[in-house]
């Protein structure tokens, strides 16, 4: 079990392509029906609803990942592919970054169908 967390449900044009997406990042099918999914990776559990006629690039859907070490994670999606130049999805930033103040490290992924994924670094408290 990781010491991380997410809190998500995000809409999904096509579960067999959402679904094969989120497999390559780690993620298990924990339950498919027609109006639902679940993924999971690490007690971490993502759902997914149909929307069909999503355009990707109108998307404001996101949501947070919070992990204690997002370096391992990010070279993990790195080593999967996911590219971090272009405006193609799915994409992620190059590396890791600071935002300044009190705002913790992160780096950013967009999925295929346009959401955000801003996966935060906890220091260790998830």
């Amino acid at each position: 079990m990781t010491d991380g967390r997410i809190t998500a449900n995000l809409p999904s044009r096509d579960f067999d392509v959402t679904e094969v997406f989120y497999r390559r990042l780690g993620f298990g099918t924990r339950y498919r029906g027609d109006g639902w999914m679940a993924l999971e990776r690490d007690g971490m559990v993502i759902e997914f609803f149909p929307h069909p006629d999503l355009d990707p690039a109108q998307s404001w859907f996101s949501a947070c990942m919070w992990l204690g070490d997002i370096d391992a994670m990010h070279a993990q999606w790195s080593a999967k592919g996911v590219a971090t130049e272009g405006s193609e999805l799915p994409r992620m930033a190059a590396h890791p970054f600071e935002l300044g103040g009190d705002a913790p490290r992160m780096f950013t992924m967009h999925d295929p169908d346009g959401s955000l994924w801003r996966v935060l670094e906890t220091g260790g408290r998830a």
